[in-house]
């Protein structure tokens, strides 16, 4: 709060901008006891003083007819810098007649004040209105520091849900016997499509973000599938394949029971893909049996992006498969059915996809 009062004193010197040097003294014998002043004998002088330095003024005095500039045409510059309402402006004028206080007081002057002027009552009226514009101002400061508070603690309460979200997700990524990094990659492969190719056109960098942190959240429901199938190290029955096909169902349930999660930005990218991220372009997938565009983009990338980090890298069940044939892979199909135009966006980034993997590998 000292701060802010400090801040706001900065701007203590009131200007008196008029021709006649007896009108000057006048009021500089009525203000110069509140603040100190200056002088400006016409009004570009006085004009060029406020445009250099606006903040060293807590107000301005403003006689209407002058050489140069008149007193009309400097509020009408004021009124164009968005000063008026910084800087209190009283027009102190024998020349107040009616067209000129509409004028005067349409651009934001705060008073028009008749000459000859009657001291006590020209030193109320400005220092009223000088006091307010600083009370205003230390609030104005005052409400900034608190919004800044305000922010700082969002944002950590934001990375705080993050860390969550990601620490939950690597924990289901153990328990299935794989590294933490998966996740990790899902979510950087997702975003790199998103960024660098024209799958992310119509998204804002906000959404990019929201989207691949989602990603991290595909297979959260894996969460309800039982040790033994999860982790099973040779191929699954049909009836262990249905209960493994359930983690999608299963996933998305969850999502949608965490309160605090489904006031997150990135609920609705989360669910769509723990839902659909094993749907098929050709419609063969599951659990819906979506096809073609009914299937999101995102959903559609954290499919293509699970099946490459699945094949290149080593699980319970598998050794990993070399790059070019994990490539060959999914280029003939053997791993299912995707969006042309996906694989096309997917295949032109790859290269810089696998250092994800070995980054000495592209070195050398």
């Amino acid at each position: 709060m000292i701060q802010s009062f400090i801040h706001a004193q900065k701007a203590d010197t009131l200007l008196i901008v008029d021709d006649n040097e007896i009108n000057r003294e006048v009021l500089d014998h009525i203000f110069s006891v509140f603040y100190p002043t200056e002088h400006a004998e016409n009004g570009k002088i006085g004009l060029d003083k406020i445009l250099a330095c606006p903040e060293n003024y807590c107000a301005v005095l403003l006689d209407v007819v002058m050489p140069e500039v008149n007193g009309i045409q400097v509020l009408h510059r004021l009124h164009e810098e968005g000063l008026m309402e910084k800087i209190p402006v009283f027009l102190i004028t024998g020349e107040a007649s009616d067209a000129v206080m509409k004028e005067a007081y349409g651009l934001g002057v705060m008073d028009v004040i008749s000459k000859p002027v009657v001291p006590y009552i020209v030193q109320r009226r400005v220092n009223s209105v000088v006091e307010l514009f600083r009370a205003r101002k230390i609030l104005g400061n005052k409400v900034e520091e608190q919004q800044s508070e305000l922010l700082v603690q969002a944002q950590k309460i934001i990375r705080l849900n993050e860390g969550m979200i990601e620490s939950l997700s690597t924990a289901i990524e153990f328990r299935s016997g794989e590294s933490g990094e998966h996740v990790r990659r899902i979510h950087d492969i997702t975003r790199h499509l998103l960024r660098h190719t024209d799958l992310g056109d119509g998204l804002t960098e906000e959404n990019i973000e929201h989207i691949a942190l989602a990603s991290i959240m595909h297979d959260v429901g894996k969460i309800a599938i039982p040790d033994a199938i999860l982790n099973k190290p040779g191929r699954l029955t049909p009836e262990e394949f249905d209960t493994i096909k359930t983690h999608t169902t299963k996933g998305a349930a969850l999502l949608e029971k965490i309160p605090q999660l489904r006031e997150h930005e990135s609920y609705r990218y989360a669910y769509d893909i723990a839902r659909h991220h094993h749907e098929r372009w050709d419609g063969r997938g599951y659990p819906d049996g979506l096809k073609g565009d009914e299937i999101s983009i995102w959903a559609q990338i954290v499919a293509l992006a699970d099946v490459y980090d699945a094949l290149v890298s080593r699980r319970c069940y598998k050794e990993a498969f070399p790059r070019e044939e994990a490539l060959n892979m999914i280029r003939e199909g053997k791993c299912g059915v995707f969006n042309p135009l996906l694989l096309d966006r997917f295949f032109s980034v790859e290269k810089e996809l696998s250092r994800l993997y070995s980054p000495q590998k592209e070195e050398n």
